[in-house]
């Protein structure tokens, strides 16, 4: 899945970035207001990790914007400022969780896995779809309640259709939420992965609709 860090401050939004990269996320990351507004305004992200005090455009701002044309997002606010007001004016402007700085890195990875899986209707750290298990925290995968190896981007698949089980998903998205912006993915580059995936939690796990994309199943439970 892809997300969007937003902060001014280096360090803070290095070590936020790496953290959510460890933790499965193919991470984009922007400095200032008005290029965050127009990342999030046209891009499709799963997640982003908004700093409020943000030169040229202030997070609240950009945020009332995306919210104002239609964006749905998981917003995660982070900000220097703490008092219950500001909380407020921030979860009403449509922010989704609001985390006061200085934070620890741990809280915030697992704030974000929280408001991810509540944007896919799972409330539980392990997403269960037909015979599959998706142990998001420790990024494992159970078929049958037995653990299957896969690689680190076999995993970012599973984990995203996973956590769009509902739906169909077209070859154009799953590229964007699957590679980084230095990476390449190509329909025929999907394709493989996908049949590698299958060849481990079975064919019937992942449906194919011609035209339209993929459909995680889990296949018979």
């Amino acid at each position: 899945m892809r997300a969007l860090v937003v902060e001014d401050d280096p360090d803070i939004g290095i070590d936020v970035e790496n953290g959510l990269a460890d933790a499965g996320l193919v991470v984009d990351r922007i400095t200032n207001g008005p290029d965050a507004w127009f990342a999030g305004d046209t891009e499709d992200y799963a997640i982003v990790v908004l700093d409020l005090g943000l030169p040229g455009l202030d997070g609240l701002t950009v945020l009332r914007r995306w919210r104002a044309s239609g964006r749905t997002m998981p917003v995660l606010i982070l900000s220097a400022r703490g008092d219950w007001t500001e909380k407020v004016e921030g979860i009403e402007a449509g922010a989704d969780d609001y985390l006061a700085k200085p934070f620890q890195l741990g809280e915030l990875v697992t704030r974000a896995r929280a408001l991810l899986r509540r944007a896919g209707g799972h409330a539980a750290p392990v997403l269960e779809i037909g015979r599959l298990k998706v142990d998001t925290r420790n990024r494992r995968l159970l078929v049958r309640d037995v653990e299957t190896r896969v690689s680190p981007l076999e995993f970012r698949l599973i984990n995203f259709l996973a956590h769009q089980a509902d739906r169909t998903i077209a070859v154009g998205e799953i590229a964007d939420h699957l590679y980084g912006t230095s990476e390449i993915g190509d329909v025929n580059a999907i394709e493989a992965l996908i049949m590698r995936l299958r060849r481990k939690i079975g064919s019937d796990s992942i449906e194919t609709r011609r035209g339209f994309g993929y459909r995680l199943t889990g296949g018979a439970s």
